[in-house]
C-alpha cells in the first residue's frame, strides 16, 4: 500500500473538508443586536465559521432577555449562542439561566481578564460616545456631556438609551459635577433630577439601528451612541460627527442559554468568535475593540483612532458589578421615568 503525506495549505483543506462533513446537518442559531453590528458579526464569525466546521449559523434577533428567560424557564430552548450586555451575563449566570462554559473547547487564557467569566465570554469592548449631527449643530457640536444639558447653546431633541442599563445615569451624573473616581456607588437621586432638567428634550432609542437613523437624519441633534454605529454613518457620508471625551467603556458578552439543543456546537462557535484574528476581522467591520489582546496584531492600523482602546485617557469605565447588583431596582424608577 502507498502512503501518502498531505502537507501545508493542502492538509488544512483537508481537514476543513473533513470537519464540514461531520457537522453538515448541524445548524446554530445565533441571537445579537441586529443592524449593522449583527451584520459584521455574521461577516467576521459566522460565515467564517460555517466554511471552518460545516455548521450553519442562523441569525435572529434583536437581543431580548424576557425571551431568555422565558425559554429557559420552559425548557424549550432555541436560542444557542447570545450576545448580551455585561450586566446581564452575571444575572443571569447567578439565576441559573446560563451554561457553562467548556474551556476545554474556549481557550479561557487568550482573554482580558476583565472579559471572561465561567458562564460568559466578551464578544465586543464598546464605548458610549457623545454623537452630534452636524446640520442641525451648524455652529459646532457638543464637546463633553455638560454640553449634552446645555440646551440653549445646543438646541434639539438628545437621544438616550431606553432601556435600563449602564450608560444614562452615568453620563448625567458627570454633567453635575461628579468625578469618574467618585461614580460608584451611583447617587441614583442626584442623577435623576439631572435628568428631569431636560426631560422634555430626551429621545429613547431602543437599538442601535434607530439611534443611527435618527442621528442622521437630524430628527436628533445628538446622541449617547455606540461608537461602533456613529462610525458606520461616517463611512456612509452622513452629517455626523463625535467626541471621546467623556467616553463610557462597556462589554458585550457571548453566552448559552441552559438548556441548548447545540451546546457543543455553541461552544466551538464562541471559540472561533473569540479567536484572535476573528475578533480582528469583526473589530475592522465595526470599530468594536477585541476582547483578547492577541487580535491587536490583526487590527487596520487607520481603524485604531476609532477604537475604544486608542482613547483611554479620555474614557470612563463603567461598573458591570455594581449594574449587576442593582439593576433591577433601577430598572423599576427609569421605567417609571420614561413613560411619565
Amino acid at each position: 500500500m502507498n502512503r501518502i503525506t498531505i502537507t501545508g495549505a493542502a492538509s488544512a483543506a483537508v481537514l476543513a473538508l473533513a470537519a464540514s462533513t461531520v457537522h453538515a446537518d448541524e445548524t446554530i442559531t445565533f441571537v445579537s443586536w441586529g443592524g449593522t453590528t449583527q451584520n459584521a458579526q455574521q461577516e467576521a464569525w459566522a460565515e467564517s465559521f460555517t466554511e471552518k466546521t460545516g455548521i450553519r449559523v442562523l441569525q435572529e434577533g434583536p437581543t431580548d432577555y424576557g425571551r431568555i428567560r422565558a425559554q429557559v424557564e420552559s425548557g424549550n430552548v432555541d436560542w444557542d449562542v447570545v450576545d448580551v450586555e455585561g450586566e446581564f451575563a452575571m444575572r443571569a449566570a447567578r439565576a441559573g439561566l446560563l451554561e457553562e462554559l467548556d474551556f476545554d473547547v474556549i481557550d479561557r487564557s487568550k482573554f482580558d481578564e476583565r472579559f471572561v467569566t465561567d458562564h460568559a465570554a466578551g464578544s465586543f469592548f464598546f464605548s458610549f460616545v457623545l454623537g452630534y449631527n452636524e446640520n442641525s449643530l451648524p455652529n459646532g457640536g457638543p464637546e463633553n456631556w455638560e454640553d449634552f444639558f446645555n440646551v440653549e447653546d445646543y438646541p434639539g431633541q438628545r437621544g438616550v438609551y431606553r432601556w435600563p442599563s449602564a450608560g444614562v445615569l452615568e453620563l448625567a451624573l458627570l454633567a453635575d459635577g461628579v468625578a469618574e473616581e467618585d461614580l460608584y456607588p451611583l447617587d441614583v437621586d442626584r442623577a435623576f433630577a439631572k435628568l428631569e432638567e431636560i426631560e422634555d428634550h430626551l429621545f429613547y432609542w431602543g437599538s442601535g439601528s434607530e439611534s443611527q437613523q435618527a442621528l442622521a437624519s437630524g430628527e436628533i441633534s445628538m446622541c449617547m451612541c455606540w461608537n461602533g454605529r456613529v462610525f458606520t454613518l461616517i463611512q456612509e457620508g452622513a452629517p455626523v460627527d463625535y467626541t471621546w471625551n467623556e467616553n463610557l467603556a462597556y462589554a458585550d458578552f457571548l453566552v448559552v442559554p441552559k438548556g441548548s439543543p447545540n451546546r457543543e456546537a455553541a461552544m466551538e462557535f464562541i471559540a472561533h468568535a473569540t479567536d484572535a484574528e476573528q475578533q480582528a476581522k469583526f473589530t475592522n467591520l465595526s470599530a468594536f475593540a477585541p476582547v483578547t489582546p492577541a487580535a491587536e496584531q490583526y487590527v487596520d492600523a487607520e481603524m485604531r483612532p476609532h477604537l475604544p482602546t486608542d482613547h483611554p485617557d479620555e474614557q470612563v469605565s463603567m461598573s458591570i458589578d455594581f449594574w449587576a447588583e442593582h439593576g433591577p431596582e433601577i430598572a423599576e424608577r427609569w421605567n417609571d421615568f420614561i413613560t411619565n
